[in-house]
């Protein structure tokens, strides 16, 4: 939920933003809004994929500070010069996939496709201790604990939000 292709909403409509103008300053507001951490990457040329239906935003110029997207400068919602080649991203810190070039086979952070695996912990105290499960053509299994080391659970730890 921490990297992907930005979409917003606007009029009970989602739609895509325009990389026109999109830098880290823009990713910094993104993620402070999804409460994602540190943004570490801005890409654009829909390098999520295109998205599909509206573009709400064009030359977002954000200072990097401001709480929400919806306060920064940009030409009004729906007005645009661009088509869906040009949608932007954002990658934050909070999620640890990040492009599927980046991940270490060794490690969760490897990815289907472009999603990052679905984890759960059961059986512990609270929903941020357990055994470790991860989600697999539609069945949930174990994770085996060879090679496992805190390196492995960190990364659990950041993707489930649990610090």
């Amino acid at each position: 939920r921490c990297a992907g292709r930005l979409e917003v909403l606007w009029e009970q409509q989602w739609g895509t933003v325009c990389d026109d103008s999109w830098d880290l300053s823009n990713a910094m507001v993104v993620c402070k809004q999804l409460d994602c951490g540190e943004a570490l990457s801005a890409p654009g040329s829909a390098h999520f994929g295109q998205g599909t239906g509206r573009i709400w935003l064009d030359d977002v110029n954000c200072i990097g500070t401001e709480a929400d997207l919806s306060v920064c400068r940009t030409k009004p919602w729906g007005e645009h010069n661009c088509n869906h080649g040009e949608d932007a991203g954002v990658v934050c810190s909070g999620n640890s996939c990040f492009h599927p070039s980046l991940c270490d086979p060794r490690r969760l952070c490897c990815v289907e496709g472009k999603k990052p695996i679905k984890l759960q912990l059961v059986n512990g105290s609270s929903r941020c201790a357990g055994r470790v499960e991860v989600l697999y053509g539609q069945q949930w299994g174990t994770v085996c604990d060879d090679n496992w080391d805190i390196i492995d659970a960190e990364v659990v730890c950041r993707q489930l939000g649990c610090g």
